[in-house]
């Protein structure tokens, strides 16, 4: 399979996996965030006007069903301009970056962002590390906390967030995974399966449980769900660290066989 047929399946299975997170807020949330959402030449473009943590107003999944553009670039920020937002991301594969990228940048005010690593690895059984946490999918009476921990373990808490992704468990193709220390659930994660790829979707743990084997453990779990299912391909992606420092995610995730396989240069974008 050539390189960019897989960086279409991996862009494509998150661009779904951020549009599900964002799609299931009960309309009140909706509102007071300032969400808006559309579907624009193949991507997905996700506006949340009221967002102080500058994370969720982000547009992904070009460049597969319809070149980049100028004019797709352009359409993209005059969606962010009607909407209001104070910043967004664009996060692009670098297949799809067109020869005249530098251009469109300077023509619509696109500054280089974050670096993001894409990983993938063929599904497949990963072995179950060992830790004394108990490790199993949140059900929907779970919901409400395996939220809040999510947002507690990436340091969103009490931001306004805390009833975004209400439907998230009942959405179809979508499990949540937790774990828990006794009858407290310390680390959270989930998986989306579209098509071929197994989507790990964000994962997070408790500061006061960090280190102790929840996150590859809910790796394992969750490698399981995608080869018992068929998928092909298991699909995750995660912040690179600067240089001289660590990123546990990063380093769980090639423990677990995932392999690097482009890193993406985020772009930022101001009114």
């Amino acid at each position: 399979m050539p390189l960019d047929r897989i960086a279409e399946l991996l862009e494509l299975s998150e661009a779904e996996a951020v549009w599900g997170y964002e799609q299931v807020a009960p309309p009140e949330v909706q509102e007071s965030l300032g969400m808006a959402s559309q579907r624009i030449g193949g991507g997905v473009v996700l506006s949340v006007r009221n967002d102080v943590t500058n994370y969720w107003s982000k547009a992904l999944g070009f460049g597969f069903a319809e070149p980049v553009t100028a004019e797709l670039i352009a359409e993209i920020t005059a969606f962010y301009r009607d909407q209001g937002t104070k910043l967004a991301t664009l996060q692009l594969a670098p297949a799809v970056l067109p020869v005249d990228w530098d251009a469109i940048c300077k023509a619509e005010g696109l500054t280089p962002g974050g670096t993001w690593v894409k990983l993938a690895r063929l599904a497949g059984l990963v072995e179950s590390p060992r830790t004394d946490m108990r490790v199993g999918i949140a059900g929907s009476a779970d919901a409400e906390e395996w939220w809040s921990v999510l947002l507690q373990g990436f340091g969103m808490a009490e931001l306004g967030l805390d009833r975004m992704a209400a439907g998230l468990l009942e959405r179809p193709g979508w499990t949540a995974y937790g774990a828990w220390d006794g009858d407290q659930m310390v680390a959270a994660a989930a998986l989306l399966i579209t098509g071929q790829v197994a989507e790990f979707v964000g994962a997070a743990t408790l500061p006061s449980h960090r280190g102790k084997g929840a996150q590859s453990a809910l790796l394992a779990a969750r490698a399981r769900q995608a080869a018992a299912e068929g998928v092909k391909w298991l699909s995750a992606e995660t912040g690179k660290p600067a240089k001289g420092e660590q990123n546990p995610s990063l380093n769980n995730m090639l423990r677990t066989g995932f392999e690097i396989r482009y890193e993406r240069q985020s772009w930022t974008w101001r009114p």
